[in-house]
């Protein structure tokens, strides 16, 4: 059994004043006087008094600003997704707490049946989408929360009845979590990125790992096996009993579970029966990195009861998202594609793939996150 809403968070703190922390905020300023007792959020050095802060503390919320000092004694901190664990801040606001965790922790435990949590370095929004649509094609209601933006938390109060969450989780919002236990948890790639927040690619792959740690022999996990971190989470799930669908867009895996392309065709393969669904080229989406995302969005999909048929359909209707190799016109017989949602080399690098080679002119900047650019320069 999960958590209940009915136990009493007590004195909470809220690390961060972005969109994350504020809706963190709102939420349990929401649960007083009955579960919490307070709510106080500290909004980092550069947070300032503003309309937000005024709008907060009028809920009832205390605000703390212009610091990175956490005091007082808290039964629980909720932390912004953007603070690293080795901070002083976090560690400052560890040093008062009982318990330090992340807002989806928070989120799954105020509502925890009916999670689907989608991570990877690459890809994580097209597929949260994507799968959100497929449920969607099938009556089913659900909703993209997490790092796609719309925080969990703002999402518990109107949560349907037999609503689910599909979750884009980043490995940041995943290295505070606990408890979460989502019901399919999916893991598309790992390259690397974000090095500057975990250090080294160790604590990035095992931060991306924690969404497979509470799953059960009744869950699915479905694991990219096209790169050698994701092959080794995949035989550690399989080594605990864990169902897992090999993904692949290079192979055929073998085993019960599995979701490939075979003749350029989308197949799952679940428990032993096969689906075909539909031709990749049949997607809206370009690339073969796409046909990787539409694999593992039917596998969740069809995991959780939607027909074969459904998900075909949905496949074939799903369009491209904004700032994800999305057609941006046609100026002089040049087609502009913007895919500014492409914030590590990989994903150019996978972009790419989508395009005849010689074919593209290509315009980049921005900060290297402090990871190798010699792939890229050859791509």
């Amino acid at each position: 059994m999960g958590p209940t809403t009915q136990s009493h968070l007590g004195d909470v703190a809220v690390l961060g004043l972005g969109r994350t922390g504020e809706a963190a905020a709102r939420y349990l300023a929401s649960l007083v006087p009955g579960r919490v007792r307070s709510v106080t959020l500290f909004g980092g050095a550069a947070s300032e008094e503003g309309e937000r802060t005024r709008a907060l503390e009028a809920e009832g919320v205390r605000c703390v600003l212009g610091t990175e000092e956490v005091s007082g004694r808290y039964d629980l901190v909720v932390a912004s997704p953007g603070i690293p664990v080795d901070s002083a801040f976090f560690r400052s606001a560890a040093a008062c707490a009982a318990e330090v965790v992340g807002e989806p922790e928070l989120a799954w435990r105020e509502s925890p049946e009916r999670w689907v949590a989608i991570t990877g370095t690459n890809g994580k929004t097209t597929t949260t989408s994507l799968a959100t649509h497929l449920l969607g094609e099938a009556g089913l209601p659900a909703e993209a929360v997490g790092n796609i933006g719309t925080p969990p938390t703002e999402a518990v109060p109107a949560r349907p009845e037999g609503g689910w969450f599909v979750a884009e989780l980043s490995s940041f919002q995943l290295a505070t979590t606990r408890l979460l236990h989502p019901r399919v948890a999916v893991l598309l790639n790992v390259t690397p990125d974000h090095l500057e927040w975990h250090h080294t690619m160790e604590a990035y792959a095992a931060a991306k790992e924690r969404a497979f740690a509470n799953l059960g022999a009744g869950d699915l996990a479905v694991v990219s096996v096209d790169d050698g971190p994701c092959r080794a989470v995949a035989s550690r799930c399989e080594a605990r009993g864990l169902r897992v669908c090999r993904l692949s867009v290079h192979g055929e895996p073998a085993g019960p579970c599995a979701a490939f392309l075979r003749g350029g065709e989308l197949v799952v393969r679940l428990d032993g029966v096969e689906r075909a669904l539909c031709r990749a080229a049949d997607l809206r989406i370009v690339g073969l990195h796409n046909a990787e995302n539409a694999l593992a969005a039917s596998a969740v999909a069809l995991e959780l009861g939607v027909s074969a048929e459904d998900v075909a359909r949905g496949l074939r209707s799903f369009s491209p998202i904004e700032h994800r190799l999305e057609p941006a016109g046609t100026v002089a017989g040049v087609s502009y594609v913007n895919d500014s949602k492409a914030t590590n080399t990989d994903a150019v690098e996978k972009a790419l793939t989508g395009f005849a080679p010689g074919s593209v002119v290509l315009l980049l900047g921005g900060h290297d996150k402090m990871t190798d650019l010699a792939s890229l320069a050859a791509a």
